[in-house]
């Protein structure tokens, strides 16, 4: 196997110095260990690994960019911004509110003050499946709190979070418009009545 270990200099100097380290372990027998199971050699070119981006870096930014330049036009456009990254993404990452910032001409703390003041934006991917509890005070009296309360020991997380294995992302949002047949609450963006404890557990 070829080991390939960029060194960097100093941030301080004018320029980056990067050198490749080469290690050829088929002509050194003598160092491998026994019964264990070493990986193909790289082939990709060090530099080329160094600057190449993961491919949700890659979807990240082309959702951002595309966000951007379709909807900045508009009268107050950073929450049509938001929304259309949500959608393409599931969730609005960190990393891009430098970028919706420079290009809205907002402070970096105005974009983060919106991502994190509505509850509908999420800055991390969410599980494969996103559960909805509506915490409005309707559903509250109609039984909403046993509800949240059951939710949250079935499941065995809390609102905004993820079960371990990532099928489940349990969030609280405020009225679904569905007051009348509290308590309410959307899966997958399908609006549920009525939603008992036990009638949770069957959806």
């Amino acid at each position: 196997m070829t080991g390939v270990f960029l060194l960097e200099k100093n941030q301080q100097m004018s320029q980056n110095i990067k050198a490749s380290v080469h290690f050829d372990w088929a002509g050194a027998d003598f160092l491998k260990v026994p019964n264990f199971q070493y990986p193909e050699p790289l082939r990709d070119d060090p530099v080329q690994l160094e600057v190449r981006v993961s491919s949700v870096e890659a979807r990240e930014r082309a959702a951002v960019e595309s966000a951007i330049t379709r909807f900045s036009h508009e009268p107050g456009p950073l929450l049509v911004v938001l929304h259309a990254l949500q959608d393409a993404l599931g969730y609005v990452p960190a990393t891009s509110i430098p970028a919706i910032a420079e290009r809205l001409n907002l402070s970096r703390a105005e974009v983060h003050g919106v991502v994190t003041f509505y509850h509908y934006f999420r800055t991390h991917p969410a599980g494969r499946h996103v559960v909805q509890i509506c915490r409005a005070e309707a559903c509250q009296a109609r039984g909403g709190a046993a509800l949240e309360a059951h939710a949250k020991r079935r499941l065995g997380i809390d609102f905004h979070e993820t079960t371990p294995d990532g099928e489940i992302t349990l969030e609280a949002v405020y009225c679904l418009g569905n007051c009348a047949t509290g308590p309410a609450a959307r899966i997958d963006g399908r609006l549920c009545s009525r939603v008992t404890p036990e009638r949770f557990d069957e959806l």
